[in-house]
């Protein structure tokens, strides 16, 4: 969701931004952050062109501003050979208010924050950090491989929605075609022959009528029930309910709980790589988790800013596992905790790859299986008629 916010800089100047969180709380915090007063906070609908960044690839970007650093430019000219290169108005209006407020004496981290329509709030907080310690490229190299990484789970997991997907829209398509087309031409048949039929063939048969004089009805309801269902899969990604609906499924529950945190072990571990105080690294964490690991987020920063170690925290709100907190552990004896950190999201990523992989390797033939004893059986119901027929002649 996005919030419209007017706040006051450090130096009295009145600002107006777009903040994306999940609640009001995460936006004030997200805005608080960047040392803003803030003067009113007003939620609004994001439009479809801010939710997929007005055509702007933000890893694109920061990898081509990474060759061009490396070769030597300054940050100035880097911007200006990538607005050069442009041809998209987004593209090119993120590049300009860019270069603007650099050449006005301005930090890159403000540049960007001015627009967080485009820069979240994670990537403002690596960049910040960066110019704490004078290394954007390495910054920008972190960012990279974090962003690469996450896609990659998530091809995965589309890839393996993708085929059970096309398989059961198919099977449904077909199976419609048999109720509305051709199992009314059966029962005409059957009408005429005068002939008794199996109770099951009989309500098929009659199941089949309907259908079949009222297709228009059937398909206006199944495009308003496909309409229907599109809108609640994007209201809950949105809302993140899918993850809450999925931690609930016996067998997936655990698995889904997993991908999660080894999401969050990956964004903190990069983050505490890259120089930001543990406890402001896990406040910008939460506008990127779910409501539930939200709620033990905050509980564990309130632990942490007591003074308890991390490992200990994450172990009293159910933020960890076994070996994990093992990881987590040896981290902080050996003040190595970022490193830690992402070494148990490599480690729970692959586990999940696997189990991502088996999965698909189960479903896709169970659910081919239903979808065939399904339409195998409309189609023996339709010949059981003719089947006795057969049986009564010979």
């Amino acid at each position: 969701m996005q919030f419209e916010v007017r706040a006051l800089s450090p130096d009295n100047r009145v600002q107006t931004l777009l903040v994306e969180a999940a609640d009001a709380a995460s936006a004030r915090k997200s805005v608080e952050a960047r040392k803003l007063t803030i003067i009113s906070l007003r939620g609004r609908k994001a439009s479809r062109r801010s939710a997929s960044r007005g055509g702007f690839s933000l890893v694109m970007f920061s990898q081509e501003l990474l060759s061009l650093l490396e070769a030597g430019l300054s940050l100035v000219e880097a911007l200006e050979g990538l607005l050069e290169k442009e041809t998209t108005p987004a593209s090119r209006s993120v590049m300009e208010g860019l270069i603007a407020r650099i050449r006005e004496g301005a930090r890159l981290s403000d540049a960007v924050s001015a627009q967080p329509e485009h820069f979240p709030p994670l990537y403002i907080g690596i960049v910040r950090a960066a110019e704490r310690t004078s290394d954007l490229g390495q910054a920008l190299r972190r960012y990279i491989d974090y962003q690469t990484r996450l896609d990659m789970v998530r091809s995965k997991i589309v890839s393996a929605t993708i085929y059970p997907a096309v398989l059961f829209v198919v099977g449904g398509l077909v199976g419609l075609f048999l109720m509305t087309y051709v199992v009314p031409k059966f029962a005409a048949v059957y009408k005429d022959s005068g002939r008794d039929m199996p109770f099951m063939s009989r309500l098929l048969l009659s199941w089949g009528e309907l259908l079949g004089q009222h297709t228009m009805l059937v398909l206006i309801a199944l495009a308003i029930v496909i309409c229907g269902g599109v809108w609640l899969f994007r209201r809950n990604s949105r809302e993140g309910r899918w993850a809450q609906m999925a931690k609930r499924i016996p067998g997936i529950g655990e698995r889904a709980r997993i991908l999660e945190l080894s999401r969050l072990y990956l964004t903190l571990g990069m983050l505490l790589e890259g120089g930001i105080p543990i406890v402001m690294a896990m406040e910008m964490l939460e506008a990127s988790v779910s409501q539930e690991t939200r709620t033990r987020l905050r509980l564990g920063c309130a632990d942490i800013s007591s003074g308890e170690p991390l490992s200990q925290a994450f172990e009293r709100h159910d933020l960890t596992t076994p070996i994990a907190l093992r990881m987590l552990r040896v981290g902080e004896r050996s003040g190595q905790l970022g490193a830690m950190l992402i070494r148990s999201a490599n480690f729970y990523e692959g586990e999940s790859a696997r189990w991502i992989e088996r999965f698909s390797k189960v479903f896709e033939p169970a659910l081919m299986a239903v979808i065939g004893g399904i339409i195998g059986v409309i189609i023996v119901l339709l010949y059981m008629p003719i089947f006795d027929l057969a049986g009564s002649l010979q």
